[in-house]
């Protein structure tokens, strides 16, 4: 077996990897890098494998960054079956889609307002090849071996990050590698935990909190007091979330502060169809989540739905009254949220919350750097609203979550390879398998490849 990793070195995006066995090539993720102007290149440039020679692609989860690459692999020459869970299929028939559509729509605006250096800006990939690309998925459930091109067998375990995340087992019968993904957490209020994993030779984890703990203090406390603090001040709550599952644990702890009168009563819209959608998912899988069928319903219901652009425009002009916008997307990288950055942020009363992760070179991660101007859509826009930030919300497991999933080991595996985060996170977690556990771990660099 030979192992090469085409993404998710040195940055938490573009997860990709490459594995070959029997002459036969296996991909494992295949995501969009996101972020710095120099990944994001790397969606435009040639793949350093030839998609048509890929036999199969496996998805740990739907997230953008895991599965956005898709649409362009298939219209690049793959034709291959793609396996994932059920919920995970049922998110990229969301996600991907929408991700066609948006990268349309920031072509058209880009040649409408002339503020890119192509003549014309071109859509990396469009809709209807985000919808082409659905045609080549297959779903297998949960803890059942499935044989893969080449005599590889194929077993998902639940991930706990978001709806049908799975950890990702391939064996050879003699050799076996597990693919984290993204790793859930125990005790998150609306997934479930992550499965226990004992075995693999090799390992490939993620580590975008490798770094650093999630804070003591309750989400739900703290959500309560901004929502307060800022309503107080006749501001409005902006809330940049990733459509899947961040969006869906907001309007968990926004249902519940409601409900126990812990913050004044105010409207709560959630912007995005694709987080409008996915909320819709919930109910529907019943199995991967702790809410019951009854609290699943009322969570779903707590927000006003937006659906079209025009009702998305009406809510930047309002009456003024204090309210909470949950939109897409959660590192402020396109979509609605930047419309509402643009009329919000320059007014002091109001709230920009971010709920998570901010990649290097995003506008999430330069607004929490204090930037006092921020440019959208070709723009410079004054920052004069409060900029807040929760990290203890997060569907990543912080570094002692992922040494605690890692004690569930009866062996040390051969290898363990870092990837999935900043260079100080994956270094500092290596640091710490290291020192606490003893294993031997490696933090690949781009296009490095491995033989097992």
């Amino acid at each position: 077996m030979k192992l090469k990793f085409l993404g998710a070195t040195g940055t938490v995006t573009g997860s990709k990897y490459l594995l070959q066995h029997d002459n036969k090539k296996l991909l494992v993720d295949c995501g969009l890098f996101q972020g710095l102007k120099e990944l994001r290149l790397r969606n435009w440039a040639k793949l350093p494998v030839d998609p048509a020679s890929i036999d199969a692609v496996v998805l740990t989860h739907a997230h953008i960054d895991h599965s956005g690459y898709l649409p362009l692999l298939v219209k690049n020459g793959f034709t291959g079956p793609v396996y994932c869970s059920e919920a995970t299929y049922d998110l990229c028939r969301i996600l991907l889609p929408d991700s066609g559509y948006l990268h349309e729509a920031d072509a058209r605006r880009a040649n409408k307002y002339a503020y890119s250096k192509h003549k014309p800006a071109l859509a990396l990939y469009t809709q209807k090849d985000a919808e082409a690309c659905l045609q080549q998925f297959t779903t297998i459930p949960f803890g059942k071996p499935h044989e893969l091109p080449g005599g590889l067998n194929l077993t998902l375990s639940r991930a706990g990050h978001i709806l049908g995340s799975s950890f990702v087992r391939i064996s050879d019968n003699q050799t076996t590698l597990v693919f984290s993904g993204d790793i859930g957490r125990a005790h998150d209020p609306v997934m479930n935990a992550p499965a226990i994993i004992q075995d693999a030779d090799y390992l490939v984890l993620e580590s975008t909190y490798g770094d650093r703990l999630h804070g003591p203090a309750d989400p739900l406390e703290m959500i309560g007091e901004i929502i307060r603090d800022t309503a107080a001040r006749g501001g409005s709550i902006i809330i940049p979330a990733f459509a899947v599952g961040r969006a869906q644990s907001l309007l968990y702890y926004v249902h519940e502060l409601l409900a126990t009168k812990a913050i004044p009563v105010i409207t709560v819209y959630l912007d995005s169809p694709m987080a409008i959608n996915t909320t819709g998912l919930l109910c529907k899988h019943l199995n991967e989540h702790r809410l019951p069928e009854n609290l699943c319903a009322e969570v779903s219901h707590v927000a006003k739905y937006v659906r079209t652009a025009e009702e998305s425009k009406a809510l930047d002009h309002q009456n003024g009254m204090p309210v909470v916008i949950i939109s897409a997307s959660g590192m402020a990288t396109g979509g609605r949220i930047l419309h509402h950055l643009k009329y919000f942020l320059g007014d002091h009363r109001n709230t920009i919350l971010f709920t998570g992760f901010q990649a290097a070179g995003t506008r999430g991660a330069r607004l929490l750097a204090g930037e006092e101007k921020i440019k959208i859509h070709g723009k410079m826009w004054p920052v004069r609203a409060q900029i807040e930030t929760l990290h203890n919300i997060s569907a990543h497991a912080d570094y002692g979550e992922i040494l605690n999933w890692l004690g569930n080991f009866r062996a040390p595996p051969r290898k363990t390879f870092i990837t999935h985060g900043e260079p100080a996170a994956a270094l500092s977690l290596k640091t710490k398998i290291e020192a606490q556990l003893g294993w031997q771990v490696e933090v690949p660099e781009y296009l490095q490849e491995v033989e097992l």
